[in-house]
Order: C-alpha cells, then structure tokens, then sequence
C-alpha cells in the first residue's frame, strides 16, 4: 500500500469550514470529511483528458479518473492546489475556473473510507501532458460519448468521484 510522506488533508465540515487537519491516511481509515479537489480538462476538440491512478495507490489504484484530483494543503487556496498538483501529477497548468463542489461518501474494498468535499475546476488544454509516473500509469483524451458508454459498460474501471463528475457536470463549458 503506497502513501506518499505523513501527508495531512484539511478537515472540514459540510460547509467547507476548517475543523483541523489530519494524518490522509487516518482521515481515510476513519472517514472523515475532508477537503478535496478535481480538475476537468478537455481539449479544443470537446475531448476529455482522463488519466489512470497508478496501480500502487493505497486506494482506486489503476483507476481511471479525470485529469487530477488531490487535497490542498492547510491555508493554502484550493485553486492554487489544483494548480499545483495539475503540473506535479500531469507536468503541465492552464487555467482553470472553478464549477462547483460536492459532497460525497464510498467505502472501498480495502476498508478505507473517502468522504470528501470535493471543489471542482474546468479548463482546456491542448498539449501532451508529461505524467508523474508515480502518480499516473496511462492517460488519454477521449470524447464524451465514448467515456459514458464505456462508464456504462465498465463502471468498475473508474473512480466513484470521477462517475459522479461525468453524470453530473459534463458538459459544462469553459
């Protein structure tokens, strides 16, 4: 099982107010409410950059997801983490524009428990993106049609967040 360092995430209560901080590890053994993040990228073609969690993940590892997704740091805007994680994970930034936010709660098979706050931006982005390999073992554009069949199809080849995102804010745009 794979954790990166004695990372801390940001407790929050459902109206994203600070409540503390935790050891990630804990906060997701004991499924506490924390504050997360997702970026949704498509290029000029309406095509959605995805990518897949590398398979050591202590949890969803070998996943499909969208182009990042991580926790900001205490005190530390939540768009300037996205920003950040989005050139440490992928190896490129654009800008962003934030979309909204949701609240969501799934055990998984391991025991541990995510339940995130989870703020949502969107921006484009028409390069080759350089991945982390430590973060990422495959990515791909791919169009909407084509992800929501293969969602349909396959549900279990992707991240909980991530079908929540496509079923309710795909098609928003930038």
């Amino acid at each position: 099982m794979e954790l990166t360092g004695t990372k801390n995430v940001v407790l929050v209560d459902e109206n994203d107010h600070v409540l503390g901080t935790m050891e990630k590890l804990q906060a997701h053994q004991e499924g506490r409410l924390h504050r997360a993040f997702s970026v949704i990228i498509f290029n000029d073609n309406d095509e959605m950059l995805i990518h897949k969690r590398a398979s050591d993940k202590y949890h969803c590892g070998g996943l499909w997801t969208n182009a990042c997704c991580s926790h900001p740091r205490l005190n530390e805007a939540v768009k300037d983490a996205a920003l950040r994680r989005m050139q440490e994970e992928m190896g490129f930034t654009t800008s962003i524009e934030y979309i909204g936010q949701f609240i969501y709660k799934t055990e998984f098979e391991n025991g541990l428990i995510e339940h995130e706050l989870d703020h949502l931006f969107m921006g484009k982005f028409n390069g080759e993106p350089k991945p982390n390999p430590e973060e990422v073992e495959d990515f791909k554009y791919i169009g909407i049609d084509e992800l929501k069949l293969d969602i349909e199809k396959s549900p279990q080849n992707y991240t909980v967040w991530f079908k929540k995102i496509v079923a309710d804010y795909v098609g928003w745009n930038v």
